[in-house]
């Protein structure tokens, strides 16, 4: 597959990030017995990466603006364009050494989602997709699952824990869900339980409470390979609202009036 210049500014800077999370990860695997605990080691891993990704994108296209996890929004002299960045979205699964984490990088351009990488240091796995041509998985071509009912579905959302809002809701979906689907799952990562719909590995997902930096990757790669996405109303507001459904068209339909409007 031939990547543009953009996509492939984007991957350079999500796999050089992803370097330095891996060396991190290995530390961490170490400090588990520790009497502390990795925290403010993963907290600074987090920062490192973050860092190292403005670093590169800003040398490459340095009028545009920033959307960040750690850093919040930088203006860009140019209005058009700005990158949206998790440096570490899973930072719970890598803070205990479970590798399910990934580097997450999207570009919007006028307001519209046009580009994203989805990287898992640990895996190797690199999901790429441009508005137009596509969505790969280390450069294979990736398209959403076929699977039409629920009860053949395996679903992935998130799992309530401390400090979850509105836990009723959580625990009231995952009654529903449980009785319908053949199988939910939480990866504990919302880019890549996108990535993974994107690959058909799942059959659709939704979440709540979400930020931008979570999901604005995944959105481009689950469209760009020919998945369907809305906020949890149905309307298109997944990027504002924070909460978002994906799948397939009769995968999202299903999870939204069996799943959301039932619980």
């Amino acid at each position: 597959m031939a990547r543009s210049a953009l996509l492939n500014i984007m991957v350079q800077a999500a796999t050089k990030a992803g370097r330095s999370l891996t060396r991190d990860f290995g530390e961490v695997e170490n400090l588990q017995v520790s009497v502390k605990g990795p925290g403010d080691y993963v907290s600074a891993a987090d920062k490192k990466a973050e860092e190292i990704i403005y670093e590169s994108l800003i040398k490459s296209r340095p009028d545009w603006g920033f959307v960040m996890e750690e850093s919040g929004e930088v203006k860009g002299t140019d209005p058009l364009h700005r990158w949206i960045v998790d440096p570490l979205d899973g930072t719970t699964n890598f803070l205990h050494s479970l590798p399910i984490f990934a580097v997450s990088i999207a570009l919007e351009r006028e307001g519209k989602l046009v580009a994203g990488v989805i990287y898992n240091p640990i895996t190797e796995e690199l999901f790429t997709a441009e508005k137009g041509s596509g969505a790969f998985m280390n450069d294979r071509r990736m398209r959403v699952a076929a699977r039409r009912n629920l009860a053949d579905a395996a679903l992935c959302t998130a799992i309530p824990h401390i400090g979850t809002k509105k836990l009723g809701r959580y625990l009231e979906e995952a009654k529903v869900s449980s009785a319908h689907a053949a199988a939910v799952r939480g990866l504990g990562s919302a880019a890549l339980s996108l990535a993974w719909v994107a690959a058909g590995r799942l059959d659709g997902y939704w979440e709540h409470e979400l930020q931008p930096w979570d999901m604005a990757a995944g959105i481009v790669l689950v469209r760009e390979a020919g998945g369907f996405l809305s906020d949890i109303s149905g309307g298109d507001q997944m990027m504002q609202s924070g909460g978002i459904i994906a799948g397939n068209e009769n995968m999202r339909d299903a999870i939204r009036k069996t799943i959301i409007e039932r619980s």
